[in-house]
């Protein structure tokens, strides 16, 4: 067995080739004043979105994306009937992966890129998405575990329909 063929023979079936921040923005539109009128904590909607690319034609090697929105609402202002809720502040998070699979079945392919990726890459953007707020001035975001197999699985259905 040549050198190569032993080095695929024994590569692990999931590789994490590098983890990164791809884009990352944290505004707070209405400072300073926002931090003299706020009264109780604000409000914090999350959505969550994962991608996954293939960087090369022909290659196992994969960009996955966990992208985090978090904005956060003064929930007096909305319940005050303002039009518009006073926003506090908006953070948009996108964490990247390059990953490499290694001799994985066709149909695991999917499953690994939206599921298990994600699962590695969540600890790193929630404490990024904790420590960009903290150091905003608001209390940090601290996200629940994400069930990404059950995310998936809910967006199967969508993607077969599209």
């Amino acid at each position: 067995m040549s050198e190569t063929q032993q080095a695929t023979a024994t590569a692990a079936p999931l590789v994490v080739n590098i983890q990164y921040i791809k884009d990352l923005s944290f505004e707070v539109p209405n400072s300073p004043a926002i931090f003299t009128t706020l009264r109780t904590a604000p409000r914090v909607d999350l959505n969550l979105d994962v991608q996954a690319r293939r960087i090369t034609e022909g290659e196992d090697v994969f960009e996955v994306v966990l992208a985090i929105r978090a904005e956060a609402i003064d929930p007096e202002a909305a319940s005050n009937g303002s039009d518009a809720p006073s926003k506090v502040f908006l953070v948009e998070l996108a964490y990247a992966g390059v990953f490499s699979l290694n001799g994985i079945p066709a149909e695991s392919v999917e499953p690994i890129l939206l599921v298990e990726c994600p699962r590695l890459l969540f600890p790193f953007a929630r404490n990024i998405l904790s420590d960009i707020t903290r150091e905003g001035g608001f209390p940090p975001v601290l996200m629940q575990p994400i069930d990404f197999l059950a995310l998936w699985q809910s967006r199967r259905p969508q993607a077969a329909n599209a």
